[in-house]
């Protein structure tokens, strides 16, 4: 296999610290030039940074162009990113840490793999493995930038989260996975909570959230193995 030779960041603070892993600060993270116009994170990649109202207006937009599919699409999309974005994870945390990612444990690859989404406003999260075993498992996210920005709108809004979960373990562990919200903060819950699996656990969640259960109630189900 050839190997991949490291590439030279241009990032000040990474020039200065190149062996450094936790960035939480965003000041550290991303790095602003306003000569340039541009910002751009720890591994020189452009980032933008949006207001509320792009936010709002990115939502409403779609649904008003496509109506009921927005959802669809804001999955699509989510899932698209985190295709990409565990081909590039993988590059980074192999290059960083010294080590292949598959020998890695595997929460130590999902801290390395969300701090960056912490750092940039998308959001603390929880991760719930012990069904991992039975096909699928839990993530709670605090602070959904898509769920606080619209507000208790009684439905589940962060459509792109569940994609970019499913797209993100999809390319890490090469076969496909699913995800769907089952609980949201624009519901007037107190944080969200994701389930992410196999087609058959997601569409046995997706029949039941249909038919009215909770997502306690889901996940009861789930642990029970009734799907």
């Amino acid at each position: 296999m050839p190997t991949v030779s490291a590439p030279t960041y241009q990032h000040q603070l990474h020039q200065a610290h190149p062996a450094r892993t936790n960035h939480y600060s965003l000041r550290d993270y991303l790095q602003f030039s306003s000569a340039q116009g541009s910002i751009r994170d720890w591994y020189d990649q452009r980032v933008m940074l949006v207001t509320e109202d792009f936010v709002i207006g990115l939502v409403q937009g779609l649904e008003e162009e496509v109506g009921s599919a927005s959802a669809l699409v804001m999955y699509k999309i989510g899932e698209e990113w985190g295709k990409r974005d565990a081909v590039v994870f993988r590059q980074h945390f192999e290059q960083d840490y010294k080590r292949e990612l598959r020998k890695a444990a595997l929460t130590f690859i999902l801290e390395a793999w969300w701090w960056p989404f912490t750092t940039q406003g998308w959001g603390n999260w929880d991760v719930d493995l012990t069904e991992q075993k039975n096909g699928f498992m839990f993530i709670n996210i605090f602070d959904s930038v898509v769920a606080r920005t619209l507000g208790d709108v009684g439905k589940p809004v962060c459509y792109i989260y569940a994609g970019l979960f499913a797209g993100f373990f999809t390319g890490l562990i090469q076969k496909p996975l699913g995800c769907i919200e089952l609980q949201c903060y624009a519901m007037g819950e107190t944080y969200c909570k994701f389930l992410v699996g196999k087609q058959d656990r997601i569409d046995a969640a997706a029949f039941w959230q249909n038919e009215g259960a909770t997502a306690r109630d889901i996940e009861k189900r789930l642990r029970q193995g009734s799907w």
